[in-house]
């Protein structure tokens, strides 16, 4: 089967609607192919241009004429000198970024038209949640509440699978800057080819733009690749969606109050030390300063427009006394101000600001300040300062004056206050146990922390938890991972002093597996003065992330709870505790159904104990960009959880190339941040799952087909002799380890065992062979399984795929990743697997499940095509995949030269290459 007869016919109204898309590609396209006559000759082009038509031909094409596109494409691409295979993997990788530019435009097309032609609310944005709950009885009253209460927060991560370099991103941003403008300005004749002729520059500066970074990326540099998101998208949108989310719940529902600040920005970037050794205690303080410092510039750059704008005079208006007394406060001289209070008040404003950036964050102010003020000690008299302002406006009927940029800047002060965004700090918790069994050692309470089982080490850690004497001394020299997991504790110390506790308000701890893992990091921050007198200073976060961990994880904080030196630090925050799920490592232990019914188990475990407790559960989703990682649309994983798993809030990562795919654009960044509150509002104000006396059935049946899955995926990754080797051999594994693109490393340890590898590098890897397998692999062979002698089988699936959310949004998902999936160009990478006995047991077995699982998903969705309820996904293939054809291809090719010594430095720069550009093309690959 040719591939695109996976992908449903085209549709007539999608074809008139998504023709500006097809401008925006050609013209696009186009300009790229200028540039590449201009760059690479004509004899160049034309090789280019015609491996593209091959290509489509070959995808677009039936029977023979499909076989002849194919050969004539393998006779174009066998056998390029390395100098013809970079130009030729360059020029493919940009068709695809350029694709996904105008694919981006049109997204954001489309919703301003919907908007303009008043069109019923969208799922996923404001105004659809604020209907869904008016209709479920849910008013505007009751949304203020629960922003009072609740804390919604992506948190950016530096998982290694963001393969573009910044600079490719910024070029990127320029284009789509020049195509949107074409599209939403009337523009002249004159002023149109100015703007393509900006757009051909912009596309010459990408082409002469190396693809690749020199060397790998270094913690400093993720840090402030991070920071990139705040200046384009989250400074300005965040508070704009806290204004329009005001204005939509209306003053009579605020009753004279200001929204809280229930959304906030989370970070990993700098704290995540589990299995990175070059985190450390100065890389901690760094990425808070450096936060600090955007922070501040976007305040000051505000303070300073903003004193540009408010020149009334008070010979025109009669401003309060407490602004005029903030206005004296300044002692601004400038004669040309005296009759201009509102400008001395914000001279003042910036002094003070001006003085607390430099005291906070070292920032080189973008201006000096005209007088010399005391800093700021907190955020909130900063806030103080501005609502002076605002309440003064109001007075005398200026209040739409501070519309436009003073409302925004007073929620940006509430959202991200000095410190920009909260930095969790995470570490192993084997880790732990070694530090705090060193510590209990050389204090001479304990010889043999690690021999004591469970019940003698919570007893232990209970005891030494409320031991007044501190257990770590000063003259005591401690081993290297000892002190420097002990700077980390004292930096977020220090942090918290200069910041406040918000600044890194969580602690998480990976590999978590019992109440004393919990306990140690407990210890840890006593020593550093972060747990006193039953308090803790940090939200000590256990993370759960093998199918056992999560089968556990209700038991476990059970047990917690009924300890009483846990139950008084819980108490003491609130009775308030996150527990965070790790999406990636329980599908690469369990395989994609497996894992997604333990993470669903797990929340209903979790919600139980919590209840039982009297303790407020917030869950943080540890979710990927694949499907294989827990990616996915977030509206819909988000109203797919059990209920009462929500209604606190809820975080969750993002992470690699998501980040730049979601919030590289404003427009779009805005649009995935209204998403996100407005499932966070469906999921946390109603039950979205109704499944009655129907829940046992559906539970029983995931019980059992979870099991069949989990058997079959075991039985091929980690029951099946030599799948290392295959896994090795048939995929770009190792090269991608060569990449420069985090500062993580793959593994953990040395080992090659597929326990051992990060769960990343495992999904990159399936993803840049087009097989996707931690996606699908195991649903097929269990549903065959468990419908066997089961007439009623298919019916209850059916049933379940039309109620259960849950359910609905596992098999969506999986339809997503299997559009994807290509077998055919799958069977040349595992041409590259020596063994042939080897390669047939494994491959065989793969593609024996795939067509399994493609007809179980037909069989209980009742279509005939993966993609038939997703067009604009389907659209998106369609146009893409023609030109991922010719990477994978010449990855294959470049594979197998590398392989059989080939090694020189052009050939791993053209096979590091073509993983980039097959990443950029699939958008979701790691």
């Amino acid at each position: 089967m040719n591939p695109d007869e996976r992908l449903p016919p085209v549709h007539a109204d999608d074809a008139g609607k998504d023709r500006p898309l097809r401008d925006d590609t050609r013209l696009l396209g186009r300009i790229l192919g200028d540039v590449l006559r201009q760059q690479t000759g004509e004899e160049g082009y034309a090789r280019i241009e015609g491996i593209r038509q091959t290509a489509i031909r070959f995808r677009r094409g039936q029977g023979d004429e499909a076989d002849a596109a194919r050969a004539a494409l393998s006779a174009m691409l066998d056998g390029l000198p390395a100098a013809q295979v970079l130009e030729v993997v360059r020029a493919f990788s940009y068709f695809s970024q350029l694709a996904n530019i105008a694919e981006d435009v049109h997204q954001n097309r489309r919703r301003r038209m919907h908007a303009l032609a008043g069109s019923p609310p969208q799922r996923g944005s404001l105004a659809g949640a604020f209907a869904t709950l008016a209709s479920g009885g849910v008013g505007a009253e009751a949304i203020v509440a629960w922003c009072e209460g609740a804390r919604v927060s992506p948190v950016l991560t530096a998982h290694p699978t963001e393969v573009q370099r910044k600079s490719i991103l910024d070029a990127e941003r320029g284009i789509a800057e020049l195509v949107a403008m074409r599209d939403r300005m009337a523009l002249s004749p004159a002023e149109r080819r100015e703007v393509e002729e900006r757009l051909h520059r912009r596309v010459l500066g990408l082409w002469q733009t190396a693809m690749l970074r020199l060397s790998r990326l270094q913690v400093v540099d993720e840090i402030e690749n991070g920071l990139a998101y705040y200046r384009y998208t989250f400074l300005a949108e965040l508070p704009r969606l806290y204004a329009d989310l005001a204005a939509n719940l209306g003053p009579r529902a605020l009753d004279g109050r200001r929204l809280a600040p229930f959304l906030r920005m989370g970070s990993w970037i700098g704290g995540d030390r589990d299995g990175n050794p070059f985190v450390t205690a100065q890389t901690l303080v760094h990425a808070v300063r450096a936060q600090a410092g955007v922070a501040f510039g976007h305040y000051l750059d505000e303070v300073h427009r903003l004193g540009g704008e408010l020149s009334l005079s008070s010979r025109l208006v009669r401003p309060t006394p407490a602004l005029l007394a903030l206005a004296a406060s300044a002692h601004d001289a400038n004669p040309h101000r005296q009759d201009e209070p509102y400008r001395q008040a914000l001279i003042g404003v910036y002094a003070r600001l001006a003085a607390t950036a430099q005291r906070k964050s070292g920032v080189t102010l973008p201006r000096a300040p005209h007088v010399e003020m005391p800093p700021y000690e907190t955020p909130e008299a900063f806030a103080a300062d501005l609502a002076t302002i605002a309440d003064s406006l109001a007075t005398h009927g200026a209040a739409a004056l501070g519309e436009e940029r003073l409302e925004p800047l007073r929620y940006a002060v509430a959202a991200f206050g000095f410190h920009l965004a909260s930095l969790d700090l995470r570490q192993n918790a084997d880790v732990h146990e070694a530090v705090v069994g060193e510590m209990l050692e050389r204090s001479a309470v304990v010889a043999d922390y690690a021999a004591l089982d469970e019940p003698a080490r919570v007893a232990l850690l209970a005891a030494e938890l409320a031991n007044p004497r501190p257990l770590r001394s000063p003259f005591v020299d401690y081993s290297e991972r000892a002190r420097a997991e002990l700077a980390i504790v004292d930096a977020a110390a220090g942090v918290h002093a200069d910041y406040g506790a918000e600044a890194i308000p969580h602690y998480v701890i990976s590999k978590c597996q019992s109440v004393s893992d919990l306990l140690e990091v407990a210890l840890l921050l006593k020593a550093a003065g972060l747990v006193r007198d039953g308090r803790s200073a940090l939200d000590i976060v256990p993370l759960f992330e093998t199918i056992d961990d999560l089968e556990r994880a209700g038991r476990i904080m059970r047990e917690a709870f009924a300890l009483p030196a846990w139950r008084r630090l819980v108490a003491a925050r609130g009775d308030r505790q996150e527990v965070m799920l790790g999406y990636s490592d329980s599908n690469k232990d369990g395989g994609y159904l497996a894992a997604n019914w333990a993470l669903y188990r797990a929340e209903r475990d979790l919600v139980a104990a919590f209840g039982d407790a009297g303790v407020t559960l917030v869950l943080f989703h540890g979710r990927g960009g694949t499907v294989g990682r827990g990616g996915g649309p977030s509206y819909d994983a988000i109203l797919a959880q059990p209920r009462g798993s929500a209604h606190a809030g809820l975080r969750l990562t993002e992470q690699g190339e998501i980040i730049a795919s979601k919030y590289s654009d404003p427009e779009l960044g805005r649009r995935n941040l209204e998403t996100l509150v407005a499932a966070a509002l469906e999921a946390g104000l109603s039950d979205v799952e109704q499944l009655g006396d129907r829940a046992d059935a559906y539970y029983r049946a995931l019980d059992e087909l979870s099991a069949h899955a989990l058997s079959s995926y075991r039985a091929l990754v980690y029951g099946t002799p030599g799948f290392v080797d295959y896994f090795r051999a048939s995929t770009p594994i190792a090269e991608i380890a060569g990449l420069n693109i985090g500062s993580r490393p793959a593994s953990r340890t040395a080992s090659t065992r597929i326990e051992d590898l990060r769960a990343i590098p495992w999904v990159f890897s399936w993803s840049q062979c087009r097989l996707m397998l931690p996606g699908w692999y195991g649903v097929g062979s269990a549903i065959e399984a468990w419908r066997t002698g089961r007439p009623d089988a298919m019916p209850l699936l059916r049933e379940m795929h039309a109620r259960w959310p849950f359910f609905a949004s596992v098999l969506s998902n999986m339809a997503m990743v299997l559009s994807k999936t290509d077998l055919a160009v799958a069977s040349r990478y595992a041409n590259m697997v020596r063994d042939e006995a080897l390669r047939e047991a494994v491959y065989s077995r793969i593609a024996d499940e795939h067509a399994l699982t493609l007809a179980a998903l037909a069989e209980i969705t009742g279509h005939a095509h993966p993609l038939a309820d997703n067009p604009t996904l389907a659209r998106s293939l369609r146009n893409r995949v023609p030109y991922l054809d010719p990477l994978n291809h010449l990855q294959i090719e470049l594979l197998t030269r590398y392989r059989a010594g080939q090694t020189d430095e052009r050939t791993r720069r053209a096979i590091h290459m073509t993983i980039n550009g097959l990443a950029a093309g699939l958008r979701n690959s790691g």
